[in-house]
């Protein structure tokens, strides 16, 4: 946990994709995806965006980095970032959230490890979904592949007793470092190896209220839908749907969502099979990523929200920086951009290439391609 930030907090977040069996009448109402996406209802009460759609997630809490995990985490934790991918970026390149050493902030917990963890918590706090590896298994760990970045196998609702974690539950909702004490007594380790780095988004300025955060973007492919229980105080709701469902409902209004989760889940609609994004996800991962940071300002009755790569886009968009209104948004060249004309009418005009092997967003929500449909 980095202390000395100022202007946001540290969190990290989740996107769970699990997968369905597809009967005769859903695949036409379905199209052609093999997988659900869990989205939360966030509460009307809340300070940061309130009755928002999102994913499982939050802020970084100290317990995340306390040095117990290393106990959680012996079998794993001589090996280079407790045996999760190495990525290629260099660590200049690396968005601080993952750069920033922590041994000099007085964890001996990495980033990447302190996040992943973070993401499972919370996900477990607010879904009761519950990614755990047995301890038992470490050995196993060590010698297969999936320490290398696999999901491994998974211990929630169904081979733990309901009843108990129901109790660790709201043990962890009050107070995190249960976290840690919930997987010391139940003898089991957060599964940091099914979690794969996606993205990097920084709250911009002054937009969504005065707290903003730098969210670490995770990703996981999960066979089955896992029980799923909303805890009826941060979140109100869940539903498991499509890409395209989610953003089909969000252009009829019928729930609303952030632009980062209306710009990662246009990146998921290329993928209409699990196995395909799990597999994309897994091998991306090891590339990296950058943050980023939306600039946003007005523009004829419009708020135009650009992202790194856009022509306008400042050198310093992390400070307060504020782009000149008279920029002309028609320029043609290099644009990386979301245009919103209300809260339910967004577009994306991106003429970049993406980074780090990613995928643009598919527009439309109502089609679905493969990555070799990309445009």
């Amino acid at each position: 946990m980095n202390a000395a930030l100022r202007h946001w907090k540290e969190a990290a977040t989740l996107i769970v994709a699990a997968g369905r069996r597809l009967g005769a009448d859903s695949v036409s109402r379905r199209g052609r995806f093999d997988y659900d996406v869990l989205l939360l209802k966030r509460s009307g009460k809340s300070d940061f965006m309130p009755n928002a759609y999102v994913f499982p997630g939050g802020a970084v809490d100290p317990a995340d980095f306390s040095s117990e995990w290393l106990d959680v985490f012996q079998a794993v934790r001589n090996c280079p970032n407790f045996g999760l991918t190495r990525v290629k970026q260099p660590p200049e390149t690396r968005p601080p959230i993952f750069a920033t050493d922590r041994q000099k902030l007085g964890s001996p917990i990495p980033g990447e490890v302190a996040f992943r963890i973070c993401a499972l918590r919370e996900t477990f706090e607010e879904s009761g979904v519950l990614l755990v590896v047995p301890k038992r298994d470490e050995t196993r760990l060590l010698e297969s592949a999936e320490v290398r970045g696999d999901p491994g196998p998974d211990c929630g609702a169904d081979t733990l007793c309901g009843r108990e974690l129901t109790r660790w539950r709201a043990l962890v909702n009050q107070n995190p470092s249960n976290f840690v004490r919930m997987c010391r007594e139940l003898q089991v380790m957060p599964n940091i190896w099914a979690l794969h780095e996606w993205s990097n988004w920084l709250t911009p300025r002054a937009r969504y209220g005065v707290t903003r955060f730098d969210t670490a973007f995770f990703i996981c492919c999960l066979p089955d839908a896992p029980h799923t229980a909303h805890d009826d105080r941060e979140i109100e709701r869940f539903q498991w749907s499509t890409p395209p469902e989610v953003l089909q409902s969000y252009q009829d209004k019928e729930l609303w969502i952030a632009p980062p989760q209306f710009y990662e889940l246009g990146r998921m609609c290329r993928f209409p099979t699990l196995n395909v994004l799990r597999d994309f996800a897994r091998r991306r991962a090891a590339e990296g990523c950058e943050r980023w940071t939306p600039v946003v300002f007005p523009k004829d009755e419009q708020y135009i929200s650009l992202l790194p790569g856009d022509r306008f886009y400042p050198s310093d968009a992390s400070g307060e920086t504020v782009v000149d209104a008279s920029a002309d948004p028609q320029e043609q060249t290099a644009l990386h951009r979301i245009v919103m004309s209300d809260s339910y009418t967004t577009t994306l005009q991106i003429t970049v290439p993406p980074k780090y092997k990613h995928l643009l967003p598919l527009v439309e929500p109502s089609e679905s391609r493969g990555p070799e449909g990309q445009r």
